[in-house]
């Protein structure tokens, strides 16, 4: 693991970006930026596009490690290039920005008030060549819908499961168990995902570092014990259809935990802007969510 890295994404100022939009949310994430499903045909031309958007953010005087401490992708964003550099080496050496992998399959079916994640028989390889790729972590998202204990402890179970074998690939996983924000008992599942989450914790080997992505709590500093905890490296907070106005105010009443938004960072961003236009309004986005994140 690479250790300027790991200092960085430890104990630097600023955010984490997700630009890992896929197949699923990628139309959405188009439409957004002025692009209408009419506009392009097919997958292979969808995901041209969305890539072209991502390397527009990457190349922008805006994005830089000053203020943005990592990236993270969508797997075919790593085997494609920014300019001409692999897009994870493009990051980290053109802008000082840590680069992730998104490595869940998306989410099985709701039971016990929870979405699992769907099996990964290849992560082994895809991991492999994320490693081969010089990514830093991984993220993997599964997503809680009400206070059901043993839903959220199949999620979190399942979760530091699949942590472990990023560990052993050596990379830095990300757990991203995501309450809904629309769930009527928000604050109970958020309690019972706590106490799942610190369980797990104190079990893991001594030394043995994770990442938590986490919906921002209904209860301000809910996860400051997580935050302090010694097996974790940083706890980073998804917007979770929030505004960006919205995340970054929530955010600001829960110290030590940084922001790591996708659609909360590109809103306002436009392919039909100038490069002017563009950078201005993705400078004015990543100030915000910066400030946000060192509260």
């Amino acid at each position: 693991m690479n250790q300027e890295q790991l200092a960085k994404v430890g104990s630097g100022k600023g955010f984490i970006a997700a630009l890992d939009q896929s197949g699923g949310s990628t139309p959405k994430a188009l439409r957004l930026y002025g692009i209408a499903e009419s506009s392009y045909s097919g997958d292979a031309q969808m995901f041209d596009l969305v890539h072209a958007m991502r390397e527009r953010i990457v190349a922008s005087p805006a994005f830089s490690g000053q203020r943005v401490l990592g990236a993270i992708l969508f797997e075919m964003t790593m085997d494609r290039q920014f300019g001409d550099m692999d897009a994870a080496d493009y990051l980290w050496q053109k802008k000082q920005v840590v680069p992730f992998l998104k490595v869940d399959k998306g989410l099985a079916d709701e039971a016990d008030g929870v979405q699992l994640m769907k099996p990964m028989p290849e992560l082994g390889a895809l991991l492999a060549r994320a490693a081969a790729k010089r990514i830093f972590g991984t993220k993997m998202r599964s997503v809680i819908n009400g206070a059901n204990a043993k839903g959220i402890d199949a999620v979190v179970a399942q979760q530091f499961a699949v942590g472990q074998q990023i560990l052993a690939a050596g990379l830095m996983p990300i757990i991203e168990p995501e309450v809904n924000i629309k769930a009527t008992d928000k604050a109970e599942a958020e309690a019972l995902l706590k106490a799942a989450l610190l369980k797990q914790l104190d079990a893991l080997a001594g030394g043995q570092q994770v990442m938590l992505k986490l919906t921002i709590p209904s209860v301000p500093g809910f996860y400051a014990e997580l935050v302090k905890h010694p097996r974790i490296l940083r706890v980073v907070a998804l917007s979770g259809g929030y505004s960006r106005d919205e995340s970054n105010a929530l955010l600001a009443r829960n110290p030590g935990v940084i922001a790591s938004f996708s659609r909360a960072l590109t809103e306002g961003l436009t392919a039909q802007q100038s490069d002017a236009e563009f950078n201005a309004t993705l400078d004015r986005s990543i100030e915000s969510i910066y400030q946000a994140s060192i509260t």
